[in-house]
């Protein structure tokens, strides 16, 4: 992929200038001291998303997981890396978490053909493109364009409330034992409040059946369970008499929608120790809803 066409992550630390994020650095341990999370500034700026720096910035929590594969790598797996895999650099994306007048929140099951995180559930969203980083509303702009092509809600800028939740560094796979890093980026999770509720948004769905297998506005019963299935964790899922099976519209390979049910077990499930992936939700989607539970305590709409 031509790099003039990308968006990448730069780190910036102290008075020194924006620099490149190595792929096979991470960028949450550049300023974490070795924790797994860390509060940053972080801007787009010139086509470089810029993590750090000494700006006076709103600060936003980076986190990533305990089983990070580059936080792991030994310098011989490092190594191993294809040359043209360790100067892809570190990508950046965008994904909403979409909020309803009712209090939901719009998750998509990635359809089965992708090749990364296929039947995996989140947000929608996808990369910042070049061209998006230009205006004030970039972030958003990027997310919204990304709403609307992998579902079909188009929702204007002007009637949403947006703010960035956090920033989850996502390592594809997601474990060394599945084999060595692919793919690289920092996801930007953005909050919207949409002023309609989820009946209005699910009667204007039309989700793109190439990216997206089937769609569920959850409610917050289901989004604690999924917060607490902890990934890398032994602890117990707080299922709240949640029923065995969670009611979706499932996509058809021509775009139709119908009602489908996924086994509640699959919000509950953990990020498996080997692969093949299983249907769960993805741990960048955790940390972004539990940001959501978190921002229910101080949101006045």
């Amino acid at each position: 992929m031509d790099p003039v066409r990308r968006v990448l992550v730069h780190v910036c630390r102290g008075r020194a200038g924006p620099r490149p994020a190595p792929f096979l650095q991470s960028v949450t341990g550049v300023f974490s001291g070795g924790d797994d999370q860390v509060e940053v500034p972080c801007s787009l700026d010139q086509n470089r998303f810029i993590v750090g720096g000494e700006d006076g910035g709103a600060r936003v929590p980076l986190k990533r997981p305990p089983f990070c594969p580059i936080k792991h790598m030994s310098a011989a797996e490092m190594a191993a890396v294809p040359l043209q895999v360790q100067q892809r650099g570190v990508d950046v994306g965008v994904a909403l978490v979409l909020h309803t007048a009712d209090g939901r929140v719009l998750l998509t099951r990635r359809a089965e053909d992708l090749r990364i995180f296929p039947n995996v559930w989140v947000p929608p969203g996808g990369h910042v493109e070049p061209d998006e980083t230009r205006a004030r509303g970039q972030l958003l702009d990027a997310g919204l364009r990304e709403l609307q092509e992998e579902t079909g809600l188009k929702l204007e800028a002007e009637k949403v409330s947006p703010r960035i939740l956090g920033l989850w560094e996502s390592v594809y796979p997601p474990l060394l034992s599945w084999g060595p890093p692919q793919r690289h980026h920092v996801v930007v999770y953005l909050l919207l409040h949409s002023p309609l509720s989820h009946q209005q948004l699910q009667a204007s769905l039309n989700p793109a059946p190439g990216e997206v297998g089937a769609c569920l506005w959850a409610d917050r019963r289901l989004i604690r369970a999924i917060v607490s299935a902890v990934d890398g964790e032994d602890g117990e899922v707080d299922l709240e008499d949640l029923p065995s099976s969670i009611s979706v519209s499932q996509v058809s390979a021509e775009g139709a929608l119908s009602d489908a049910s996924v086994p509640l077990a699959a919000f509950a499930s953990r990020v498996p120790a080997q692969s093949p992936d299983t249907e769960r939700v993805s741990t960048g989607t955790k940390f972004a809803l539990e940001l959501w539970q978190q921002s229910l305590q101080t949101f006045d709409p």
